[in-house]
């Protein structure tokens, strides 16, 4: 595929009028309509209806759209980071992250980086584990951060020296709020929300010595802002990691550690045999120098 054309079908996609799409790109309306149809004899299939007012795409053109993104996405990173020169490091760093207080870590890091070379630019994606792996493995992001469990062996990775503690949010006139630690027993039977990370559904059924799929969930969420909410508005409970949400004793939400303690190390990971660009190998450098003063002292 031609990533020209790929640019040609997001105007398409984004104008939703081929005429409108044509004059964006400064291309004539038959131009544009035998690169597009160029572009269905090669896929094999047929991306967009024309329809009375607008096109319309087909279910085949929306994967596309969202393919040919992070393609176009890719190589625009792939060409800046490839002007890096060994004088004046310059590029850009993709992370995925993990919501998670030790984040503050890469943050001191990035913040120094920055500083020694002001050209590199961050790009910052919060997701769980698995959105986060996914894109790792389509080259997507460079590193990601994420909370244990993880399965490194497909990773390059630096553990970082920060824990985070399970436990479960609430409100604070529930009917455990007045306890100072969960125990397994005192769930039983309560609606939970519960992070939609595949991997962490062993953890915390281990914790809880049963499948946690035997307790009502009533919700499962990605990023525990919106859970947060539902909890809120009376929901449930959610089962969540520790300081991410405002809990100070004048908030309506409490939070409550797991007794035996649940916790998790964090990691940020890159994959295995990836070259990576001048600006990236500046940031493990810095993070690694960081990591061994954190630990001399």
């Amino acid at each position: 595929m031609d990533v020209r054309v790929l640019c040609y079908f997001i105007a398409l996609a984004n104008e939703r009028n081929i005429s409108k799409a044509a004059e964006s790109l400064h291309l004539t309306q038959p131009t544009l309509s035998r690169q597009l149809k160029e572009l269905e004899e090669q896929l094999a299939t047929t991306l967009f209806i024309r329809g009375n007012r607008e096109i319309i795409l087909t279910d085949s053109g929306h994967y596309l759209l969202q393919k040919a993104k992070e393609i176009i996405e890719l190589v625009d990173r792939t060409e800046h980071n490839l002007s890096d020169s060994s004088v004046d490091i310059h590029g850009e760093i993709a992370i995925g992250c993990g919501e998670t207080e030790g984040m503050r870590i890469i943050a001191k890091s990035l913040n120094k980086l920055q500083s020694t070379y002001p050209n590199i630019i961050f790009h910052l994606y919060s997701g769980n584990a698995d959105d986060v792996s996914e894109k790792l493995e389509n080259g997507l992001f460079d590193f990601g951060l994420l909370i244990e469990p993880t399965d490194k062996n497909q990773y390059d990775f630096i553990e970082l020296p920060y824990q985070d503690r399970w436990g479960i949010l609430m409100r604070r006139d529930s009917p455990l709020a007045h306890k100072d630690a969960i125990h397994p027993s005192d769930i039983n039977d309560q609606p939970l929300l519960v992070s939609r990370q595949s991997i962490v559904d062993n953890q915390l059924s281990g914790w809880l010595g049963r499948n946690i799929n035997q307790n009502p969930i009533v919700a499962t969420y990605n990023l525990i802002f919106n859970a947060a909410i539902m909890v809120e508005e009376g929901l449930g409970y959610a089962l969540c990691i520790d300081r991410l949400i405002d809990t100070s004793s004048k908030q309506t939400l409490k939070f409550l550690p797991f007794d035996p303690p649940l916790e998790a190390n964090l990691n940020i990971v890159w994959k295995k045999n990836q070259t990576l660009s001048s600006a990236s190998r500046a940031f493990l450098m810095g993070l690694r120098d960081d990591l061994s003063s954190y630990a001399s002292n």
